[in-house]
């Protein structure tokens, strides 16, 4: 499951590195011989605002049409935009909107699988490890990253100009159709079959699971009949009902959730999306070494997540949340004034980078753990959707301020102010979490955010019927 589900993160990662080192191949003549302003909007802005309107339209629809069709869906619609890209044939406008199209369709895939998918994760992984495995799957962006970078350098970069980026663009497509087949054999989530009336099907899969585990050498605990939750299946939960819930039920939790989305967006989109250009013009290095310092940045942005992940089960989210933004922020300072100074390289800035984004790392897929796990869960996967949405508007403006202050890379004392604001912002987000942050780990989903639907959470005994949306009673379940 964590392998089929996590491959979201490694695909988008993989193409957002994808997308900036062929930005250059694609302007050359034998190429699309298109502007690079051209080139830029179609392959990653487009790409963007796909990913946001895909994780609004397929996260309703999570919500509505379950966990698993649509996390077949979304890397259905992926696969297609990924391949109509790489069938790009010609040169001139009508093509350069071709491929604009195309990168859109692809990143309503990618957005669409953020609320799926980690709606899934949360729904299916117990509470003990749900923390630790939720930031690992997310961190994985960065293997995407990792990949696309070594790719790259070590065979993109030896083809035609022809051929190579159509090449890269096919790299994803084909990592995404053999998951394809691993997920179709997935279950679908309880919780939200639960939610839906559909009782016998919840649990058929409830049973499944609990068979694996019996199978596999596990053992399964009693059931804790005072945890029992009488509901009413929802009906139709609309972005209405999503509105009031965010804004006046859990008005702090939306505060929180968005002002984590929204620094990490900030800080990872100036940063990533930029630092090409201050590796080639401000420390000299050549266009074409530059995927050998993405690497060593991508290799600190895997090992935070896969390493620290565990102690957001064990030390706490509050804790560990709130520290990686505040440490992060505090060692971008320090580097800031040296970089100020002159003191760093490219080699040694790229160093500082992979540990400051070792914990930057760790927190920012945090913050996608906490807006899944601290809303109901009939709105979970349309939370999700709308604070990712948020994130990357914000987010979108951090490459255009850095761009403005590298300028020609001569005068250093402005991307300084650039990198003190960035952390200045990562740490007001380390703050915000200390204060309002959520102690969820260890905790059942349902402990954190009881369900809208729930009539009676208290002493509800095993067996009570739940109503179904329509027809007659279902039989009872547990």
């Amino acid at each position: 499951m964590v392998i089929a589900l996590g491959v979201a993160w490694i695909l988008d990662g993989l193409e957002i590195t994808i997308a900036g080192n062929v930005t250059n191949i694609i302007s050359k003549p034998d190429a699309l011989n298109l502007s690079s302003a051209s080139v830029s909007f179609a392959v990653g802005t487009i790409y963007l605002l796909g990913e946001v309107f895909g994780a609004i339209v397929f996260g309703g629809l999570s919500d509505r049409w379950g966990r698993k069709n649509l996390f077949m869906i979304t890397l259905g619609v992926y696969l297609v935009g990924g391949g109509l890209s790489a069938l790009t044939l010609g040169h001139g406008t009508g093509w350069a909107i071709w491929l604009a199209g195309t990168r859109f369709v692809s990143g309503m895939g990618i957005g669409g699988e953020y609320a799926a998918i980690n709606s899934a994760i949360d729904e299916l992984i117990p509470a003990k490890y749900r923390g630790r495995v939720d930031v690992g799957v997310n961190g994985t962006y960065w293997a995407g990253a990792f990949i696309a970078a070594a790719l790259t350098y070590f065979v993109v970069n030896h083809l035609s100009h022809s051929v190579s980026w159509r090449v890269a663009f096919l790299i994803g497509p084909v990592l995404g159709f053999v998951i394809l087949f691993v997920r179709k054999n997935l279950p679908e989530s309880p919780r939200w079959l639960l939610m839906h009336g559909r009782v016998e099907e919840a649990e058929a899969a409830v049973k499944m699971i609990e068979q694996h585990t019996l199978d596999t050498g596990g053992s399964l605990d009693d059931v804790d009949e005072d945890k029992a939750i009488e509901i009413t299946p929802a009906r139709n939960i609309g972005f209405f009902t999503l509105a009031k819930t965010l804004f006046a039920t859990y008005p702090r939790r939306s505060i929180y959730g968005a002002s984590l989305m929204i620094t990490q967006s900030f800080l990872y989109n100036a940063i990533f999306f930029t630092y090409s250009l201050v590796l080639t013009k401000v420390f000299g290095v050549a266009s074409g070494n530059t995927e050998l310092y993405f690497m060593v940045f991508a290799a600190g942005n895997l090992l935070g997540p896969l390493t620290i992940g565990r102690l957001f089960d064990s030390v706490g989210r509050r804790k560990m949340i709130s520290g990686t933004y505040l440490l992060s922020g505090l060692l971008l300072l320090v580097t800031s004034f040296a970089f100020k100074a002159g003191a760093l390289d490219a080699l040694t800035q790229t160093a500082c980078w992979g540990v400051i984004f070792f914990f930057a790392s760790a927190g920012a897929s945090a913050a996608y753990l906490t807006v899944s796990e601290i809303f109901p869960v009939e709105v979970r996967a349309k939370a999700i959707a709308v604070f990712f949405a948020i994130a990357q508007s914000f987010g979108a403006f951090g490459p255009w301020l850095f761009g403005q202050l590298i300028g020609n890379g001569t005068d250093h004392t402005k991307l300084f102010y650039g990198y003190v604001l960035g952390a200045v912002i990562m740490m007001g987000g380390g703050i915000i979490a200390a204060f309002l942050g959520i102690d969820a780990e260890n905790k059942s989903l349902e402990d954190v955010a009881s369900p809208l639907s729930a009539v009676k959470s208290a002493s509800a005994k095993v067996g009570q019927s739940l109503k179904p949306e329509s027809g007659p009673p279902p039989a009872p379940a547990v």
